[in-house]
């Protein structure tokens, strides 16, 4: 991790301003991968370790289940990003999140739906830190 980012907050904060001036650029109405791609761009940019589309095991029980869940991007290991371009984020987009968040151990993770006419009506953080300290 950079020197300058101490935690998954920092990451967040930085990750959020990458995405604004992405949408101030491209507005909404380009395809999931597309902000994706330049997200990873602006993050190597800034000498920021992330990994796009990563593959992760799921389990029930003892059971690996055959199709695990996939995370847009990881970002220094430790902030989960989830992009959209739907009409708004519903309340499966945050369970999804969510349950990413608890099944990897991760704390944070960022909801960014660039379809959103004004970008940070189309941005939601999603803390698993309460869930952690609970268990």
């Amino acid at each position: 991790m950079n020197d300058l980012l101490k935690n998954e907050n920092d990451l967040a904060h930085i990750v959020i301003g990458m995405s604004i001036d992405i949408h101030k650029t491209l507005g909404p109405g380009l395809d999931h991968d597309s902000y994706i791609e330049c997200l990873m761009y602006e993050l190597e940019q800034h000498g920021i370790t992330a990994i796009a589309k990563v593959e992760k095991d799921a389990f029930y029980k003892n059971l690996k289940l055959n199709k695990g869940y996939t995370i847009d991007l990881l970002i220094d290991q430790s902030l989960v990003v989830e992009v959209e371009t739907s009409e708004n984020i519903t309340d499966m987009q945050i369970q999804k999140t969510l349950k990413i968040l608890k099944l990897g151990g991760y704390k944070l993770g960022l909801v960014i739906n660039f379809n959103s006419t004004l970008l940070k009506n189309g941005i939601r953080r999603i803390s698993n830190i309460k869930q952690q300290e609970e268990a």
